[in-house]
């Protein structure tokens, strides 16, 4: 028997479509979103923050595996969000603006880390608990079903929300923009611990709004605190951001990475091999590009980088840089080619990192598990920015292309 307030969410949702004209759009729709630099309370946390997220990955992934979804409110090490990618998403009617951080590493969507919750006519309140913990904070609070408004004008009627009453970690942000897989909002309603709940992406394809639940992400390197620098296309891809062919890849079965938007590759450091063919997963909302432990370590000896002490980074002596060869990601049959200067962190940002604007730092670090765990890589932020990609949930690939900044010197 299913509990009151679910038989409340799913009525409800059912007589807002039928009672509410659906446009069918043939093309897709873009948002714009915007690259900041987290610099409350100091210098940020890149290494810090990262490792505490992929413990928080596997711990849902492992929760949702074994049916223990208790463990999302488990006790983790809260670290703020160092760099994120912020979305302005409308909510209510008349809708009021949020700034999310587009994340797809989760997959609920929720507000009132900042700018609280303004109830409009077409807010209704399900009596849900609802609270999700992630490397970078939590939140908890209440579901709510309200209209959602993307870019210019694309309305989803009856979304599911959160509504944060508490929420740690999330300094500068409203909340999360969830486009991760359906299977990662399992556990998140208190009372429901089975149930998953429709993601934005999900309802766009099955309300029929958009043709495709598909996702292309476009990110350019910046080098400043806050830039405008990103877009998101729902249902579908922008061809104008990306050069050469959009090739695709098939998501992983091997767990852990499975739960999120995982695939499987291999990566080389010029012609020699650092790390086998293997899973991991691509993750906007981690800044660095992880490897596992043995790796990092064999990327750390080939380029001669040492450890530094004050940013958890490799830093990389002038010498050293001028002789970085290709990191180097083969994912299926195609090779995409990480330059030496894609490799680095932006020098312009330095000292908020708590780096010295003079040294070269790596975006290049460890997982923290050795390989064979089944969450060997996330090619991160600076992956992304770097290469177009695509989360397509319709036919459960990853696509990737390059893009006029794949070979920039920006940084």
């Amino acid at each position: 028997m299913f509990p009151a307030a679910s038989l409340l969410t799913t009525l409800l949702l059912a007589l807002s479509i039928a009672a509410t004209p659906v446009e069918v759009r043939s093309s897709h729709v873009t948002l714009p979103f915007a690259k900041r630099v987290n610099t409350a309370g100091g210098a940020i946390k890149l290494v810090e923050h990262d490792q505490a997220r992929v413990a928080a990955l596997k711990d849902h992934a492992a929760a949702i595996q074994s049916g223990h979804l208790d463990r999302r409110t488990a006790s983790i090490v809260v670290t703020n969000e160092a760099v994120s990618y912020v979305a302005a998403v409308g909510v209510g009617s008349p809708a009021t603006t949020y700034d999310l951080i587009v994340d797809t590493g989760s997959s609920n969507t929720w507000v009132g880390a900042g700018t609280a919750y303004v109830k409009t006519s077409t807010s209704k309140d399900t009596g849900e608990p609802v609270s999700v913990s992630y490397g970078s904070g939590s939140f908890s609070g209440e579901e709510y079903l309200d209209e959602v408004t993307l870019g210019s004008g694309l309305t989803i009627p009856q979304q599911s929300i959160g509504v944060a009453t508490t929420s740690t970690g999330f300094s500068g942000v409203d909340g999360i923009l969830g486009i991760g897989p359906l299977d990662l909002t399992q556990g998140t309603l208190t009372n429901e611990p089975l149930a998953t709940i429709p993601t934005i992406t999900g309802n766009l394809h099955t309300q029929g709004t958009l043709a495709q639940a598909v996702v292309g992400v476009f990110f350019a390197p910046t080098t400043t605190e806050t830039s405008a620098n990103g877009e998101l296309t729902f249902g579908g891809v922008d061809t104008s951001k990306y050069t050469g062919t959009l090739t695709y890849t098939p998501l992983t079965t091997t767990s852990p990475a499975s739960y999120y938007w995982g695939i499987n590759e291999s990566i080389s450091y010029g012609s020699t091999t650092i790390l086998s063919s293997t899973a991991g997963i691509v993750d906007t909302g981690t800044t660095l590009i992880l490897l596992a432990s043995n790796a990092y370590r064999k990327y750390q000896t080939a380029t001669g980088a040492k450890l530094d002490s004050t940013t958890g980074l490799l830093r990389l002596t002038t010498t050293q840089y001028n002789s970085l060869q290709n990191l180097n990601f083969h994912i299926g049959s195609v090779t995409y080619a990480l330059t030496p200067n894609g490799q680095i962190w932006p020098r312009s940002l330095n000292t908020y990192i708590g780096g010295t604007s003079t040294s070269i730092y790596s975006i290049v670090n460890s997982i923290g598990t050795p390989s064979g765990e089944g969450l060997d890589f996330i090619n991160g932020q600076t992956f992304l920015e770097r290469f177009y990609t695509v989360f397509d949930t319709t036919n459960s690939r990853v696509g990737f292309a390059t893009t006029a900044y794949t070979t920039a010197a920006t940084n």
